[in-house]
Parts: C-alpha cells; sequence; structure tokens
C-alpha cells in the first residue's frame, strides 16, 4: 500500500493528513513535503491527523520527530489526532507521547493549539 498525503492551512497551522503507510518507503517525501510547507508558508504549528495511517515503522516515527524539531525551534507546537491503535502503540512505546499531545480528532486539535476564532 502507499501513502497519501493532504497538508492543509488553517491560519498559522499547517494540517497533516497521512493515509496508508508511512514506512522507509514512503518517509522521505513525507519529510520533503512537511519540511517545504513549513520553511515556505507561514506556519507556526502542524497537527498530523493519522485517522487513516493504517502502519507506521521507526522510519515513520523519524520523520515525525525530526519535524517535531522543526516546529519546535520555530517556536511552535506539533500535535497529533485521530490515531488508530496499532499506531498509538508505537507512539507510546517509543515515548513521543511525552513531548506531543494526543487528541481525538481535528477540532480538539486545533482548540489544544488556541486558533479558533
Amino acid at each position: 500500500m502507499s501513502l497519501q498525503i493532504e497538508l492543509e492551512h488553517y491560519r498559522k497551522v499547517l494540517i497533516v493528513r497521512l493515509r496508508g503507510e508511512l514506512d522507509h518507503h514512503t518517509a522521505d517525501i513525507v519529510r520533503y513535503k512537511m519540511e517545504d510547507a513549513l520553511l515556505r508558508d507561514s506556519v507556526s504549528h502542524v497537527i498530523l491527523s493519522l485517522r487513516d495511517l493504517g502502519f507506521m515503522d521507526s522510519s515513520g516515527l523519524g520523520v515525525i520527530l525530526g519535524r517535531y524539531k522543526q516546529v519546535k525551534a520555530k517556536g511552535g507546537k506539533m500535535v497529533v489526532c485521530d490515531v488508530n491503535p496499532a499506531v498509538r502503540r508505537l507512539f507510546e512505546l517509543s515515548g513521543l507521547f511525552k513531548i506531543i499531545a494526543i487528541h481525538d480528532n481535528e477540532r480538539s486539535a486545533i482548540t489544544s493549539l488556541e486558533v479558533v476564532s
């Protein structure tokens, strides 16, 4: 299975929706697209919406951690939402939930970043 990436800008937030599998085959394209959006656009925060992400390996964790550091260096926050049980378990085992907050849905994630009108 491949990976589909949808990027949406909402105020100073980049919402990244991933569908499919985030692994060593697809990690570079996610890294490139997110880095490009973070550098090119006036983005302060990132929401990763992972409802349709069926699989992720350590390459995916590396991409997420790298973009977290990039966002943090800009003074922003990264949060994740809609995480399925398998991907949630990987986040828990890796310790990423110690630095990246998790929310039930995109609305809750946006509210947590205090960018609601």
